[in-house]
């Protein structure tokens, strides 16, 4: 491919711009073009007629998995990334993404919305490859890492890391944002990911959406559904900026969703669905079966010759997408190698044929994963979940009827591709994946090394005060960081942290109770299930503060909870450790410290 540089040495639009649409637990069957007999979503429909669609696609069962394995083209479990929360959502710093790749090849980047890889450095997006990045904390808007308070409305985002507030409905402002970033005059081909936090739940929606489909079904789908919407007219508005600008021809733009529904169907025990509807797949978000990680996936590049309104049957995957962006970027992988592969040759070819291969995923959402959880080995039309289970997904596609016992040798097959791709996920699992401790830095509860059910990642929970703590897998600075140690001891470092139960930029004390609403929750458009997220805080009653570095207390301070914060000055070892604070109740309870920071 030939590049063309203009006099400001930028590369031409010779390459095309890249834009990815990535949706927040929005499942195969929450679309109309997917047969879905009450959303309505007539521009994403419209590009489904244009686009040339995976039919077969699949991703991680939930979110982070998703994004890990998209924007690096490794499974993600070899990434580090098996779980949504639990210092289980940190991108090994050693990854190459997609941001990156482009990035060092003249490309200017871009991210706004959801990003669920990593809040402190160096897992940040803008550590990753991104230029300008536009996002919420954590996995979503409400939850721990993210700024205190929001709700979906008029709330504050991380620009480039600072917090920066605006104007609007959530899913409006990352579009309008990303518009803003792609039209602002730099003549660099760009890569923009528009990844919204919707449809995730809490189902916030402005009302005129909620009430499309007030009456037509349950008042949570009802919201679900209106955020839906709102994404498509947004869709919309995307695709007229990109013609009225005269750049749609050379932009390829994909639409994809990052996991099963969280929200358009109810199942029985078994799996089978009761209400609602997914396309007649079984499963949803979470699941090893279909509905779990089989989305939509629709591919636009008109110049490319990406274009037809037609499908590619063949099973594909969330990592094959970086290779084939490099391919159509014609960036160079390098030594870099990939689980996935390019699509370029059936994406714009319709006779052509993939090799035949078997592609695995899992949800773990553990803190060690465990062989065989929750899997699926896809091969061709079959599928083999859980080790044992074997499906014929052409003559059975809601996976009803398990016919392990007809072909026991396809099952000994599909169970030694699976080992395979054990062997190459799991090498690294013992690893740290530790989060620097660094002047400036924040962390934060949802990055928290605990039992599953001592994990505090949304603000709801922050309010409730749960007596629970965890620690942080860290890496302490070496003596030889002297600005940052302050020490000459070559094993030793010291530092001065904060801890905190409330989010720092409150100002509230850490024994505070909060009665009634303290936040700009939106009347009648936040989720009345979900008011605890912005509702109340339990008093609680503290006496002092405690350090625990690799499960031993090394340090015990008197403390009233009266302000913001505890502070420590304190002397740890220098290298990769576990680190805890929890304050201690006046019954003598421990409650973790939700918040630290580096000072």
């Amino acid at each position: 491919m030939t590049h063309t540089f203009s006099k400001r040495g930028m590369i031409s639009m010779s390459r095309p711009n890249i834009i990815l649409v990535l949706t927040d637990d929005q499942g195969w069957g929450d679309l109309a073009c997917h047969g879905n007999p009450w959303i309505q979503t007539p521009n994403i429909d419209h590009f489904y007629s244009e686009s040339v669609r995976l039919c077969d696609y699949h991703v991680g069962p939930t979110c982070a998995p998703t994004r890990a394995g998209l924007f690096t083209g490794h499974y993600a479990n070899s990434t580090g990334v098996w779980h949504t929360i639990g210092g289980r959502s940190l991108l090994r710093a050693d990854e190459w993404t997609i941001a990156s790749a482009l990035s060092e090849n003249g490309y200017r980047t871009g991210i706004f919305g959801k990003w669920h890889l990593g809040d402190t450095y160096p897992y940040r997006p803008q550590d990753r490859g991104f230029e300008y990045t536009l996002v919420h904390g954590g996995g979503g808007i409400s939850q721990t890492p993210d700024y205190w308070g929001n709700d979906y409305f008029d709330d504050t985002y991380f620009e480039n890391g600072v917090p920066r507030r605006f104007k609007g409905y959530c899913t409006d402002v990352f579009f309008s944002e990303a518009m803003r970033f792609i039209g602002n005059g730099d003549e660099r081909p760009f890569f923009c990911c528009i990844t919204t936090n919707a449809p995730h739940s809490p189902y916030n929606v402005p009302d005129k959406y909620r009430l499309m489909y007030e009456g037509k079904v349950i008042p949570e789908r009802a919201r679900f559904y209106g955020m839906i919407t709102n994404i498509d007219e947004n869709f919309a508005r995307l695709r007229t900026f990109l013609s009225d600008a005269r750049i749609a021809d050379n932009t390829l733009l994909i639409f994809m969703t990052d996991n099963g529904s969280s929200c358009s169907m109810s199942y029985d025990r078994g799996g089978r669905l009761i209400e609602g509807y997914n396309g007649g797949l079984r499963g949803m978000k979470n699941s090893e079966y279909d509905g779990g990680h089989r989305t939509p996936c629709f591919i636009l590049w008109e110049r490319g010759g990406i274009s037809g309104g037609r499908d590619v049957t063949q099973p594909t995957a969330n990592v094959d997408i970086m290779p084939t962006l490099l391919d159509v970027a014609g960036v160079s992988a390098g030594e870099h190698t990939f689980d996935g592969i390019s699509l370029m040759q059936v994406l714009t070819n319709p006779d052509a044929k993939l090799p035949e291969r078997m592609i695995v995923t899992d949800s773990q959402r553990l803190t060690n994963p465990i062989k065989w959880r929750k899997s699926c080995v896809i091969y061709g039309k079959w599928r083999l979940v859980n080790r044992d289970e074997l499906y014929d997904i052409e003559a059975d596609r809601a996976q009803e009827n398990d016919i392990s016992a007809e072909y026991p040798d396809l099952v000994d097959k599909l169970r030694e591709g699976y080992e395979v791709w054990w062997e190459k996920v799991s090498q690294r699992f013992d690893e740290p994946i530790p989060i620097p401790l660094r002047s400036g830095s924040r962390l934060t509860a949802h990055d928290w090394h605990a039992p599953d059910e001592c994990c505090v990642w949304n603000q709801g929970q922050i309010r409730s005060a749960p007596e629970v703590y965890g620690d942080w897998e860290v890496s302490v600075p070496a003596q030889a960081d002297t600005e940052m140690c302050g020490v000459n001891d070559v094993e030793m470092c010291s530092l001065r942290l904060r801890f905190y139960r409330w989010a720092p930029e409150t100002g509230y004390a850490v024994s505070k109770g909060i009665d009634g609403c303290d936040v700009d929750a939106a009347e009648g458009q936040v989720q009345p299930e979900y008011m605890s997220m912005y509702t109340g805080g339990r008093a609680v009653e503290v006496t002092g503060i405690r350090l625990y570095v690799d499960g031993e207390l090394i340090m015990s301070q008197a403390f009233d909870g009266s302000t913001p914060y505890a502070q420590l000055d304190a002397k740890l070892p220098s290298g990769n450790h576990t680190l805890g604070a929890r304050f201690v109740t006046a019954q003598g309870n421990e409650l973790g410290a939700y918040y630290m920071e580096i000072v």
